[in-house]
């Protein structure tokens, strides 16, 4: 059954959380990450993108990128600008978007559980990527942002967190995106000990987003425990820093596909392998988003179609290959577009539904892409089956959206 402990966060002094809450790592690069912190020196962006306080060039791996987050993120705390509660706590995190509210409980996940896989996975990590999240919680000695997972809704956890909610939050802002970020600190011991608990006879839980860091905060767990003749168990570093959301407040958008040409094949060979996977339907002008599983749109040559996947292809009793896009990597961007691997391809890329179809006819009509694949998004039901089964999707097939701002609740590995 799944663990879950109080902890005591190292969080911004109240009046500075705006200022300090900041992107995750993985969603901006270098340069947007410098053009976000500039004129901001609270920015926890000096924390986990410390190389925008380093000379341009400055490999992202290189040894002083790491010893720079650590001592920015000790000057952050000799500043006073973060500090540590001084008891261990749970703490609610509330995130608002456009009306919709998702609450996660902020705890800390045992790497155990993560080896033991009572924390299900549904994406393989990169080694490069996994190297450098390990490097940065063991040279910092903080999971500086936090793991994304979910589980299946609980009523009466939802009915206590109805309960804190009611209190005075700590935190209590609008981001300059839009999204709104709340924060409150579970001081009731009995609230927090009856919420561990039903998480405690909760079978699973499953990344929803997080993939690296939750590899590298475990890794850092197995290291420092063969690291230490008098390893108990009880350390800190046997834990990680997590956000659980209840499955059914969750989004999942779209991950849409960009391709930069046809891979030497003409217009006329695309259509042909196109007719032999869906019901090919022209759309014309007007922007076509997916309705249902089983749909893609296709933006090209300044129209739109809709691509159908005939019935005899639709593989339902597999999880993986039933996705919409299983069958649109297997059947069309392997064989036709030659990407074996999304991952590694210059000749793909993957655009956030969150940014609309506009985007992908700016991509396309712009030149730089030559077609673009509009994806109906997976679900969350879809997620958990395929972490059940012990298979992993196709690469980039999740996006959440709203994304968890870093530096909000920070969790030292002392």
């Amino acid at each position: 059954m799944a663990t879950l402990k109080k902890f005591r966060a190292v969080r911004p002094k109240e009046g500075l959380e705006e200022k300090i809450a900041s992107f995750p790592y993985d969603v901006i690069n270098s340069e947007e990450a410098k053009e976000i912190a500039k004129g901001n020196e609270y920015s926890f962006l000096h924390i986990n993108k410390p190389e925008i306080d380093l000379p341009d060039g400055t490999h992202l791996y290189s040894e002083e990128v790491y010893q720079k987050a650590k001592s920015n993120f000790r000057m952050f705390v000799d500043k006073g600008w973060f500090v540590q509660d001084d008891k261990d706590h749970l703490y609610i995190y509330r995130q608002t978007m456009g009306g919709r509210e998702q609450y996660g409980i902020v705890g800390c996940c045992s790497a155990d559980d993560y080896y033991n896989d009572i924390i299900k996975k549904h994406e393989h990590t990169r080694k490069a990527k996994e190297e450098d999240r390990i490097k940065h919680v063991d040279v910092t000695n903080i999971n500086a942002g936090p793991i994304f997972l979910t589980y299946k809704a609980n009523g009466k956890i939802n009915e206590i967190v109805a309960s804190i909610v009611k209190e005075k939050p700590v935190y209590d802002f609008t981001a300059t995106d839009g999204i709104g970020h709340t924060v409150w600190v579970v001081t009731d011991e009995s609230k927090s000990d009856a919420i561990i608990s039903e998480i405690g006879s909760t079978k699973y839980l499953y990344v929803a987003d997080g993939h690296h860091r939750a590899a590298s905060g475990a890794m850092v767990a197995r290291r420092r425990q063969a690291d230490n003749p008098n390893h108990t168990g009880k350390e800190e570093y046997n834990y990680f820093l997590s956000v659980l959301f209840p499955d059914n407040q969750l989004r999942i958008f779209d991950y849409n596909r960009v391709l930069k040409d046809l891979n030497g094949h003409s217009e006329e060979e695309l259509f042909k392998a196109l007719d032999n996977v869906f019901l090919v339907d022209e759309i014309g002008e007007n922007m076509y988003k997916p309705q249902a599983k089983g749909e893609v749109g296709m933006y090209y040559s300044n129209k739109w179609y809709k691509l159908t996947v005939k019935p005899e292809l639709r593989e339902e009793n597999d999880p993986v290959k039933s996705l919409d896009i299983s069958v649109l990597q297997d059947k069309i961007l392997e064989p036709f577009f030659g990407i074996d691997d999304p991952r590694t391809s210059d000749d793909i890329d993957f655009i956030g539904g969150i940014r609309g179809l506009k985007e992908l006819e700016r991509l396309v009509d712009g030149g730089k892409f030559k077609v673009a694949f509009a994806m109906f998004p997976t679900s969350i039901r879809e997620l958990m089956n395929i972490a059940d089964a012990g298979k992993v999707m196709p690469p980039k097939s999740t996006w959440f959206e709203p994304k968890l701002r870093s530096g909000l609740l920070v969790h030292s590995l002392d």
